[in-house]
């Protein structure tokens, strides 16, 4: 159920899965362990520690079980993971994963370049996950992809997503994500489709998922929390993407989109120093700068010295009002 017209909301990191998994350099197990378990003491609702796929097919995630055994579990916090298929099921139980997040895509054509089903075979596949979980107890969040548009369909039709949102309801999904996965949605739009969905399915928990690849990833998430949202994925440092918008920024940043809501008024729970100190320890980890502003900007009140000489010009000033 979603909370209720309140000030609080609750964020997922995604980083340490949907980030980490498009990095070039492999962050060594040691170190994601460390980096989950400086999250873990930061506020977050949920951490989407790494995905049970293939080493194959995400060899940056190959260490999903010796991550998932070894991280500190704080209390109150959801250490869920990406669950592809049975297989990827078992893996996940085996390390007590606290809940089971499964893809599908709104868009027929998306769905099959990224996952090599059709949506229908995908999800008669996720059936099957479902059925694992509830035997074991363990919740199922699905994140569909695509929800505001497609990058090689264009527009996905609204009636169509909200049919696969009452198709997984009814399997007995607790939770859905509304993925904008190539940063296409605009506010108007997100409104209009999270209003929907709430209305349609007021059981479900319902979490937004927003990319910044055309800088709106932002205020797409004031739109959807006027929309009635309380829960939303974000990605530390704004790492992560995806393969189907090249070039393109991905994830919104996570210490960027909590600084905002904090300015706001609204409760994250978290600490905005914090999470920049983390992204920083995730910059050296990756090799690379992290894309959120915040890390090089540092808070709205963050105060710099005035500049050099700034002490003559202010005499100069009063003595020529004198």
């Amino acid at each position: 159920m979603q909370a209720g017209n309140g000030r609080r909301l609750a964020i997922n990191e995604v980083g340490t899965r949907d980030g980490l998994q498009a990095e070039c350099r492999f962050v060594e197990t040691d170190d994601k362990v460390a980096l989950v378990d400086t999250l873990s003491s930061l506020g977050y609702a949920k951490i989407e520690v790494t995905s049970f796929t293939s080493p194959q097919a995400i060899p940056a995630l190959r260490d999903a079980e010796a991550v998932m055994h070894r991280i500190r579990r704080a209390p109150g916090v959801v250490y869920t993971a990406l669950v592809p298929n049975v297989r990827g099921g078992e893996r996940a139980l085996e390390c007590h994963t606290d809940e089971f997040n499964l893809v599908m895509s709104a868009s027929e054509t998306h769905n099959l370049a990224n996952l090599r089903m059709t949506r229908d075979q995908s999800f008669r596949q996720l059936l099957d996950v479902m059925v694992l979980a509830r035997d074991a107890r363990v919740p199922v969040n699905v994140s569909l992809s695509c929800v505001f548009g497609c990058p090689m369909e264009g527009e996905v039709p609204l009636d169509g997503v909200l049919g696969w949102i009452d198709r997984f309801a009814e399997a007995g999904a607790q939770g859905i994500t509304l993925c904008d996965t190539t940063g296409m949605a605009y506010p108007t739009q997100v409104q209009d489709v999270c209003e929907k969905a709430l209305r349609r399915q007021p059981s479900l928990a319902f979490t937004a998922h927003f990319h910044n690849t055309r800088a709106m990833g932002l205020v797409n998430t004031v739109a959807a929390v006027e929309a009635g949202i309380r829960q939303f994925d974000m990605s530390l440092g704004g790492i992560g993407g995806c393969p189907y918008a090249p070039g393109a920024s991905g994830n919104v940043a996570t210490e960027d989109v909590v600084h905002m809501l904090e300015c706001m008024g609204y409760d994250t729970g978290l600490s905005v120093p914090a999470l920049i100190g983390a992204a920083h320890q995730l910059a050296g980890l990756i090799g690379h700068d992290v894309p959120s502003q915040l890390s090089r900007a540092g808070e709205r009140l963050t105060r710099h010295a005035p500049p050099e000489g700034f002490e003559a010009i202010h005499e100069r000033a009063l003595a020529r009002s004198a």
